[in-house]
């Protein structure tokens, strides 16, 4: 039993170095147009599925959910906002909206699964 707590504790660790990375590598990458592009977007749209698999704990779904959903609503705006102040604040906002909208995807389509199963 407790080779397996291990395991889902390397899990969610690897889960949580997931997330970090992912919100400084859209940061960097907002910060350097040169590596803007597919790659970059590839990468956070992939650390995002991965963040969404491990990281977002039953426990965490709602509040998880919540967040996600109004830094979405709130992203049309707030780029608009943040390009009207400096491009390169804009590029990090929409880079950290590319991470974060798999992992929602992720953790709703977890969700619904969970509720289907319930019936």
């Amino acid at each position: 039993m407790p080779a397996k707590k291990k395991k889902i504790s390397d899990m969610k660790r690897f889960g949580h170095y997931a997330f970090i990375i992912g919100i400084v590598i859209a940061i960097i990458v907002g910060l350097i147009p040169q590596i803007r592009g597919v790659e970059a977007a590839t990468i956070l749209i992939i650390l995002g599925i991965i963040v969404g698999f491990l990281n977002i704990t039953a426990k965490e779904t709602m509040e998880f959910l919540v967040a996600a959903l109004v830094l979405l609503f709130a992203s049309n705006a707030a780029a608009f906002v943040l390009s009207a102040l400096h491009a390169t604040l804009a590029a990090m906002w929409m880079n950290v909206v590319t991470f974060i909208t798999p992992a929602a995807i992720i953790v709703a389509l977890k969700t619904v699964v969970m509720l289907a199963e319930r019936r």
